[in-house]
This record gives C-alpha cells, sequence and structure tokens, in this order.
C-alpha cells in the first residue's frame, strides 16, 4: 500500500481501477523530397487540418450535448489554432525552402510555437501551451495517419491518472466512464480542478509522482477532500474507505433535499443563495439547482477567442436573456475584468512581469473608456428586463470608483439621448478584492449599493501568493487568519454604512467555512451552481446565534490550519 499526497482539487471519495493516461509520444522521420513533391506534401497538411477541424467540432457537439455548452466553449481556442495563418505559412514556407516532408516541418514549427508559450510570463498565455499541443498533436496524428486511442474509448468505469490532463482530455470524460482523476501537475484553480467540478468527480491534482507510482489496473482509493491518494489498499483500508463513500452518498442525498428550499437559520435569518455564470446557456442548471439569483456574471468571456470586439447588441441581447430568465431574481454582472489570467487578443495587451498587479480589470477599462462605456450602455438597456445590477471589479480606492461612476453616468446620458429606456435606479456595487479596498471599505460604502468580496484574488494580494503557481499552493491559506479579518472588516463596514455585502470568490463555496462567514455577517453567497444544494443545507442547520460564536472563536486563533481544523469539526458537529 502506497500513499500519496497532492492537493484537493474537487471532494468526494472514488474507489476503483487505475487507467494511466500515458503522453503520446510521435517519433517524425526527416525525409527529403523533391521540388515535384511539393503541392501533394501541401494537400495532405491541408488534409490533416479539415481533418482536424472535423475531429474537434464533433467532439464540441458532444460535450455540448453531455456536459453543456460552457464546457464545449473550451475548443474554441482550438479551432482557433488551426487558423493561425503565421503557423500555416511557416510550415508552408519552411517546406517549400527546406524541401523536407511536411510532417516533419511541422513537428519542428509545433516544438517553437510551444517553447515560446511556456516562457511567457504571463499566466493566461501560458496555459494556452496545452490547446496549442492538443491541437498540434492532432494534426500531427492526422498527418502520420496513426489512430488515437482516448479517454472517449473507455469500456469501464475508471480512475484516471496523467502527467497533465489536455482541454481534449478533460472534456472527453464523462461520468459513466471516468469516476476520479489524478494529475502530477496543477493547482486548485487550474483547468483540470475547475472541469472536476464541473464533471462533480474526486480530483487531486499537483500530486508529483502519480504516473510513476501507479500502473493501469492498479486499485485505487482517491480522496478528493483531502487530496488523498491511496495505492492498492489493504483489505483493512479498503473497507474503511467503503463506508465512508457509501456515508457521502447518503450526505449528498439529504443536500439535494433542500435545493428547493429557501437559505435560512433555524433561528429565521434569512441568507440569499447566488450562482457564479460566465455564459447565458448556464442559467438552465443555476435554476435546476436551486440558485436564488445569480451573484456573478463574468462578462469578459464575450471578448476572448474572437477576432473583433462584442457590438453593444450582442452585449444586450445576452443580459436581456439572463434578467429576463431569472426575474424576479437579481442578476449581478461584472463589468469586464481582463488582465491577469484572461488576456484580449485584439489589444497589445503589454507583457507583464506580474500580470495579476498590472493593467487589468477596472484599471484596463477606465483607460479604454470607448470600449467599457459599450458594456455599460447594454446593461442599462437590458436593467429594465429584470433585476440587473453591476458591479466594478479590482477596485483600490475611491477616486476609481468615482471615475468608473462618471462613465456609468455618460452612458446613461447618451442613452437619454437616443430616447433608449433604462432603470436610473440600478443598484451599483465594487467587488473588494484588493487589501487597501479591504481597509477603506468603510470610505467606499458610501458610494456604493453594495460590496461582493472577491476571495480569489483577496488571499493572493493579501498573502503575496499566485494561486495560479502550483510550488506554493501551500501557502494559499483561505483560513489564514488575516484573510478573515479582513472579511470582518468589509462586512461590518458595509452594515455601518447599511448596504449588504456578498462573496462570489471560491471560498463562499467551501462548505467548511459557511458556519464562519455566516457568523461573520455575509448576507448573500455566491458560488458554483452544484455547491448550492450543500450550502443550503448547511445553513438550515443552525442558528445565526450558534454560527456568531463559530466565527468569533475562529478569529480568536493563531493559524490558518488551526482554523481550517476547527471549521471541519464544528461542520461536523452541525451536520452530525
Amino acid at each position: 500500500m502506497i500513499q500519496l499526497k497532492g492537493i484537493a482539487a474537487a471532494a468526494g471519495i472514488s474507489i476503483g481501477p487505475a487507467y494511466r493516461l500515458d503522453k503520446e509520444e510521435f517519433i517524425v522521420p526527416k525525409q527529403q523530397i523533391s521540388q515535384g513533391d511539393i503541392p501533394l506534401q501541401i494537400q495532405l497538411f491541408e488534409e490533416a487540418l479539415i481533418q482536424t477541424r472535423r475531429e474537434i467540432i464533433d467532439l464540441q457537439k458532444k460535450i455540448a450535448k453531455d456536459m453543456g455548452q460552457d464546457e464545449a466553449e473550451i475548443f474554441d481556442a482550438h479551432l482557433l489554432v488551426l487558423e493561425d495563418r503565421m503557423l500555416i505559412e511557416e510550415v508552408i514556407s519552411r517546406l517549400k525552402k527546406e524541401q523536407v516532408n511536411v510532417a516533419y516541418i511541422f513537428s519542428e514549427v509545433l516544438k517553437k510555437y510551444i517553447n515560446v508559450f511556456s516562457k511567457i510570463e504571463d499566466e493566461y498565455l501560458k496555459e494556452r501551451t496545452a490547446d496549442v499541443n492538443d491541437v498540434g498533436r492532432r494534426i500531427l496524428r492526422n498527418l502520420l495517419g496513426k489512430e488515437r486511442k482516448g479517454l472517449e474509448d473507455l469500456k469501464e468505469k475508471v480512475i484516471v491518472i496523467a502527467h497533465d490532463l489536455s482541454p481534449s482530455d478533460t472534456a472527453a470524460m464523462h461520468k459513466q466512464k471516468v469516476s476520479a482523476f489524478v494529475t502530477d501537475i496543477g493547482g486548485k484553480t487550474s483547468h483540470t480542478a475547475i472541469m472536476a467540478k464541473s464533471l462533480e468527480i474526486p480530483a487531486v491534482v499537483g500530486v508529483g509522482e502519480a504516473t510513476l507510482k501507479i500502473k493501469t489496473n492498479d486499485i485505487l482509493i482517491v480522496d478528493g477532500g483531502m487530496g488523498m491518494v491511496i495505492v492498492n489498499p489493504d483489505a483493512e483500508t479498503l473497507g474503511i474507505y467503503q463506508q465512508e463513500e457509501e456515508k457521502l452518498k447518503g450526505i449528498a442525498e439529504r443536500f439535494v433535499s433542500a435545493k428547493s428550499l429557501p437559505a435560512v437559520t433555524r433561528d429565521g435569518k434569512i441568507i440569499e443563495i447566488n450562482a457564479n455564470i460566465e455564459l447565458p446557456d448556464e442559467v438552465p442548471a443555476v435554476k435546476l439547482h436551486g440558485a436564488q439569483g445569480i451573484g456573478l456574471y463574468r462578462t469578459e468571456f464575450f471578448y476572448m477567442n474572437r477576432k473583433g470586439l462584442p457590438s453593444e447588441e450582442e452585449h444586450y441581447q445576452a443580459y436581456k436573456y439572463v434578467a429576463d430568465q431569472m426575474r424576479p431574481y437579481s442578476v449581478v454582472i461584472r463589468t469586464l475584468d481582463l488582465g491577469g489570467d484572461k488576456f484580449l487578443s485584439q489589444f497589445e495587451m503589454p507583457a507583464q512581469m506580474q500580470p495579476f498587479l498590472g493593467w487589468r480589470a477596472i484599471r484596463f477599462c477606465l483607460a479604454q473608456p470607448d470600449i467599457f462605456k459599450v458594456q455599460l450602455r447594454a446593461i442599462l438597456r437590458a436593467s429594465v428586463h429584470g433585476n440587473l445590477k453591476l458591479m466594478y471589479p479590482m477596485i483600490s480606492g475611491l477616486e476609481e470608483l468615482r471615475q468608473a461612476n462618471k462613465i456609468l453616468d455618460e452612458a446613461k446620458e447618451e442613452l437619454k439621448a437616443r430616447g433608449i429606456p433604462f432603470n436610473k435606479d440600478i443598484e451599483v456595487g465594487a467587488m473588494i478584492e484588493v487589501p487597501s479596498a479591504a481597509m477603506t471599505a468603510d470610505i467606499l460604502a458610501r458610494e456604493v449599493s453594495f460590496f461582493s468580496i472577491g476571495t480569489n484574488d483577496l488571499i493572493q494580494y493579501s498573502l503575496a501568493v499566485d494561486r495560479t503557481n502550483e510550488k506554493i499552493a501551500y501557502l494559499y491559506e483561505p483560513t489564514h487568519p488575516a484573510v478573515l479579518r479582513l472579511i470582518k472588516n468589509i462586512i461590518d463596514a458595509a452594515h455601518k454604512a447599511g448596504i449588504w455585502v456578498g462573496m462570489c470568490g471560491e471560498m463562499s463555496g467551501e462548505p467548511s467555512l459557511v458556519l464562519i462567514l455566516l457568523g461573520l455577517g455575509l448576507d448573500e453567497f455566491s458560488m458554483p451552481a452544484s455547491v448550492i444544494p450543500e450550502v443550503k443545507y448547511i445553513i438550515r442547520s443552525i442558528t445565526l446565534k450558534q454560527a456568531q460564536r463559530i466565527a468569533k472563536e475562529a478569529l480568536s486563533l493563531s493559524t490558518g490550519r488551526e482554523i481550517a481544523e476547527f471549521s471541519q469539526e464544528k461542520l461536523r458537529e452541525v451536520l452530525g
């Protein structure tokens, strides 16, 4: 029996046989060709591109049907790689110049591209290495006439083991065939971790040596909540985890029973439970899981993986649909939050040593008021179709807030001049995700209708921990005393000013932290839709007074580890 420790990416327990997804290696021979062979080689290359496009579109349709449009959107980036004129022209140019078989030329160009992408500082661009590699390998496979056996070919339920998982691999996983996965690399906010939550299967990432120590058909226990993988367990350990797995299934059924009920504590405190979305297509899933509204509608995905800027009408139609579908519940739209780990292909975004600290979010919008106003006008126009609110990301001080509101006022005047109706009293809020905003929350609270705490960034800025870097993932502690104190300061300042405060970061969907956040006075929780039933159940299992005592005791503890253990213990007590 071997125990391997990694990063807990998606909670749950899975027991079953391992399937090691070995890295596919291509050995491409170099062959000289004659001038007369060049047209045929170009034709082979074009046919491989067409075949690859067909494969990706077929996979995209399948994923959209099985998992939803959101997951299918991942492949838009793959299709863009196939249309990259620089890549295609470089292959053809080198083919004519060097007179070598096109498969070899393409493999060399692919290596060059991957090498360039992997050295870029920007985390979002660096992550695109996986897209380029994934598509490149598909093209090579088609050039060489090789068949690939992938996850889509699985015949029985397995636990997938891989060094890393490409977007194609993760999207090809279906719950009936893949019960969990384990990777050598990755962090809590990596693509694979996010996909695991979407699939609602346990996952442990950043294990380091899983592919070295695990063979296909080894029996595994994957504990996604504890970040633990047990290889070939003894009978006693297996029995313990089988009981735990059954217990978790029973608990999950209890949670589902709460999804249609209000989130109200046992002493009558009503809490609003909302969902985070990226695309309008997610609205049916949000309703299915019992959300009372949308607490975070991310809008930067309108701008990504496309050649031109989205029009005001595109924005308006999307926001109108969501507002109408969720009515009478509220929908909080976050204005454009580009930069950091997201970029806009149409702009020459500066290469930044510290992209998360650079030209991004509200800073980008204030520097590009014409782009900002297009979105603001669309939100205002859609506000007559439902209960829309808007909030600005990454506000660091009062001057930024006032500048943003000035542009909003200009957008209102433009609509008024055109005779277009809008909600003149639309609620405007600020995301509190920068320590300077957290420490001056009392000042900001005088000029907004609400706060939404963005914990993903607040934690990384407060603790000086890049949340996308797996080497320091252990330092990313939502339970760090400094983080809890900042959250308390934000909530207290908001309530003193008479405004409500919500939370839309990953922390709000962590079951073990719900009791503390409730006790600190949080009015609204917004999270991935799949977690909503569990959070509702927890809130309905406790009184507000109990939660306040738990929060007070948590604030008296000295380390993040102590607080994490304490919160887990209290959750077990509450849930019995």
